[in-house]
C-alpha cells in the first residue's frame, strides 16, 4: 500500500528531496564529540550504511566548526548541522553542510539587543549563499519565553505553533521557500495534535516528524510510532527521526527503528493507541548527542529505568536528560528530573532543584524522592 502524503512543495537536501511526493527521508545524529574527527567521520559513514538520508551533527563553538570541515571532506552523506545559541556560526558551517538547523525559541540568548527578525534574516541569507536547506526546529522545552508568557502555562502547544508560523511567513518574505519545520515533544499525543493544526495552516510546508527525548527502547520506539502512525497515515509528514537513547555503538538502531515504522504504515500493520499498553510510569531521556558532557548519562538512563520499575502503575513522569544545553529547561515539567553535568547529576522535582549529585549517589535520591511521590499520591 503507498502513503499518501499531503501536497507539500519540494525541498532539496543534498542529494536528496523531501515533500512533494518524494519518499519520506530517514534521519539520524551524531552522538561522537564533533571535534574528534575520526570517531564523527566513522559514524556519520556507519548511519550512512545503515540508510539515513540526512545527519546532523552539532556545532556549538568555532573549535567543532573547523572539525566540521574536516569532517565533510572525509564523508559523502548529506550533512546537517545544529546550531544552538550562537547563531552566528552558520557562516562558518554553511559552506560544508546541506542543511542549517535552526531553534527559534534559542535565538534569544545570543545578542539579545537584536531582534529575532534580524538574526532569521542573516540565517536565511547564509543558506542562500551557501545552497543550504533550513529547518525551523521548534521543541516544546525551548520555546522562546516571550510566546509562553502570552499564553496559560498549561497550553503549551499554541506558543510553538504560533513560533513556527511566525518564522514561516518571515522565511517566507525574504522569497526563501528551501525550509521544513519541525514541531517537537515528548508526549505523542502533543507532536499529533501540534503537527495537525500546523498542517492545517500550512500545508505547503514540508514538516520533520519526532518524539523528542522519547527514551529507550522498546519504549522509546513505541512512542515514536504511536505519532507516526496518527500523523504519516493521514498524510502528514516528510522526514522522520527516531530519537532514541542508547549507546554510540548502536546509534544505527534509529534508522532501523525509522524504516521498519514507515514500512509497517505503508503496509496497513497500524494499530490504536490503547493497543500498544504503555505503563503508566514515562520516562523521558533525549537521545545521545555530542552535546551529552558525560557518556555515562546513558547508563545512567538504564539505570534510572531498572530503579524505578516498581513504580510503573503510578502516574508520574521522570526525565532524563544529558546535557546543559536542553536540560534545564526540558525536565521543568516532570516529576521528577535529572540533567547530567560533567561530574554530578542535577536532581529536580517539579521544576525545583532539590541538589547536585555524583552520577551513583543520585540513584539512592531519586528513589527517596520517587518513594514520597508515591506516597503522595496514595494518601491522595
Amino acid at each position: 500500500m503507498e502513503i499518501v502524503r499531503n501536497p507539500t512543495r519540494s525541498v532539496a537536501i543534498g542529494s536528496i528531496t523531501i515533500g512533494s511526493g518524494h519518499p519520506i527521508a530517514v534521519q539520524s545524529m551524531t552522538a561522537t564529540k564533533t571535534q574528534d574527527i575520526d570517531a564523527t567521520v566513522a559514524q556519520v559513514t556507519d548511519l550512512e550504511k545503515a540508510g539515513a538520508d540526512v545527519i546532523r551533527i552539532a556545532v556549538d563553538n568555532k573549535k567543532d566548526a573547523e572539525a566540521l570541515a574536516e569532517i565533510r571532506k572525509q564523508t559523502t552523506g548529506n550533512l546537517s548541522v545544529d546550531l544552538q545559541e550562537n547563531y552566528r556560526l552558520a557562516e562558518l558551517v554553511a559552506p560544508h553542510v546541506d542543511k542549517i538547523r535552526y531553534n527559534p525559541g534559542h535565538l534569544y540568548h545570543h545578542e539579545r539587543e537584536k531582534p529575532w527578525q534580524e538574526k532569521v534574516e542573516y540565517l536565511i541569507g547564509i543558506a542562500k549563499d551557501n545552497d543550504c536547506a533550513v529547518r525551523i526546529g521548534v521543541n516544546c522545552g525551548s520555546v522562546d519565553p516571550a510566546k509562553l508568557a502570552l499564553y496559560e502555562k498549561d497550553d503549551s502547544i499554541t506558543p510553538m505553533l504560533e513560533s513556527a508560523w511566525e518564522h514561516c511567513d518571515l522565511v517566507d518574505s525574504l522569497g526563501f521557500h528551501r525550509f521544513c519545520v519541525s514541531l517537537k515533544d515528548s508526549d505523542p499525543q502533543k507532536v499529533i495534535e501540534v503537527n495537525r493544526r500546523f498542517a492545517k495552516k500550512r500545508p505547503d510546508v514540508p514538516l520533520h516528524l519526532g518524539v523528542t527525548e522519547a527514551g529507550m527502547p522498546p519504549d522509546g520506539i513505541i512512542k515514536t510510532r504511536i505519532a507516526f502512525e496518527q500523523l504519516i497515515g493521514t498524510g502528514i509528514g516528510d522526514t522522520i527521526r527516531v530519537s532514541l537513547t542508547v549507546p554510540n555503538s548502536r546509534k544505527g538502531e534509529e534508522i532501523e527503528a525509522g524504516r521498519k515504522i514507515l514500512d509497517d504504515i505503508a503496509a496497513g500493520r497500524v494499530r490504536t493507541v490503547v493497543d500498544y499498553g504503555l505503563q503508566t510510569l514515562n520516562i523521558i531521556s533525549c537521545p545521545s548527542c555530542s552535546r551529552v558532557e558525560n557518556e555515562a548519562f546513558v547508563d545512567l538512563a538504564a539505570k534510572v529505568k531498572e530503579l524505578t520499575e516498581y513504580a510503573k502503575d503510578h502516574k508520574i513522569t521522570i526525565a532524563v536528560m544529558g546535557c546543559r544545553v536542553n536540560g534545564p529547561g526540558e525536565t521543568d515539567d516532570a516529576d521528577l528530573g535529572l540533567w547530567c553535568g560533567p561530574n554530578f547529576v542535577n536532581l529536580k522535582r517539579g521544576g525545583e532543584a532539590i541538589g547536585a549529585f555524583g552520577y551513583e549517589e543520585v540513584l539512592e535520591k531519586l528513589k527517596e524522592e520517587l518513594d514520597q511521590l508515591i506516597d503522595a499520591q496514595t494518601v491522595g
